[in-house]
């Protein structure tokens, strides 16, 4: 049973020695463990620090790419060099290296094929910015109510991943991919678990996705949009496209309702107008649900036929 540690790393030199010093070197159930480095892009002296501070395997971007690519980077790597399981912790010490086993013993156990640090379960986040706080919150109701899957973190970046989860995903994005992957895994019926750890953020720290508020949610929510149409097409389109359907026939019923006393639609016809445009909205939706549920089901061929090229690519 091999474990691969990831770090992501971006101008980290002066804190991914001592990240790397502290993650655990023997667990119970593994039999190797590795540590893999993907540095993207690194102006500093960060791939010679996680070196000379014991990493396995060092990979360099020569450019800043995001936090998307370098996830891609570490999931081909860690199939590359036969991970059973991949760990994913940050650079930059903000997550106890020493909860590694806490994380991955749901997978060795075979209760999960993904798990989850939860920031806001029993440990309270230290130090945490409260736009922060209640955006994550509200993002990750809003879309465990969207899935029917109750999601209690949707940004950790802490996070463990079995093999299997490995060779199915599939992500398209560069700016982030925390969100993608729990929606591309739910909709994969992929068992997700989350586990509550402790989490510091730095005072003055500046992060390195969120450089602006508003960038950060604009960004998170195209992706999330996207994400959720692939997954969900029938009720992202359909729910709408049925709810205003319904809200048409009230609305033609009303305007009967005036119109049966005095047989005059002149004086109506506003309500009328309204009716067929909501008519004919919520049928555009209902054509655009079945339309991308036949995408989705060609998708989900071409996906089954990558996972397979990937299974015959990085067999063991």
């Amino acid at each position: 049973m091999r474990l691969i540690i990831n770090l992501p790393a971006f101008n980290e030199e002066e804190k991914i020695g001592e990240t790397i010093k502290r993650i655990p070197r023997k667990i119970e159930g593994i039999d190797e463990i590795f540590v893999q480095v993907v540095d993207d892009g690194s102006k500093d002296n960060t791939a010679k620090v996680a070196k000379d501070a014991g990493a396995d395997f060092v990979y360099s971007h020569k450019t800043n790419r995001g936090p998307g690519v370098v996830f891609r980077t570490a999931v081909e790597h860690a199939l590359e060099n036969g991970a059973d399981i991949l760990a994913y912790i940050d650079a930059d010490g903000q997550f106890n290296p020493q909860d590694i086993p806490t994380i991955i013993n749901p997978i060795l156990n075979g209760e999960a094929d993904m798990i989850s640090a939860d920031r806001f379960g029993e440990h309270k986040a230290k130090n945490m910015p409260a736009a922060k706080y209640y955006l994550n919150r509200l993002a990750a109701w809003m879309i465990g109510l969207f899935m029917n899957y109750p999601i209690k973190d949707l940004t950790c970046g802490f996070r463990g991943y079995s093999r299997e989860t490995l060779l199915r995903l599939n992500l398209p994005g560069a700016f982030t991919y925390t969100q993608e992957v729990i929606i591309d895994a739910l909709g994969k019926d992929l068992k997700i678990k989350w586990i509550p750890v402790e989490v510091t953020y730095f005072e003055g720290r500046k992060s390195r996705v969120v450089r602006s508020i508003y960038k950060y949610v604009n960004n998170s929510a195209k992706i999330i949009l996207k994400a959720v149409r692939d997954v969900r097409p029938m009720k992202f389109f359909g729910v709408p496209g049925l709810f205003l359907i319904v809200i048409s026939v009230l609305v033609f019923g009303y305007f009967a309702t005036l119109y049966f006393q005095e047989f005059k639609i002149t004086q109506y016809r506003n309500y009328l107008i309204l009716g067929i445009t909501l008519f004919l909205i919520g049928l555009q939706l209902l054509v655009f649900a079945f339309i991308a549920d036949m995408i989705k089901s060609n998708r989900k061929l071409t996906e089954d036929q990558m996972y397979l090229i990937k299974k015959e690519k990085y067999k063991k």
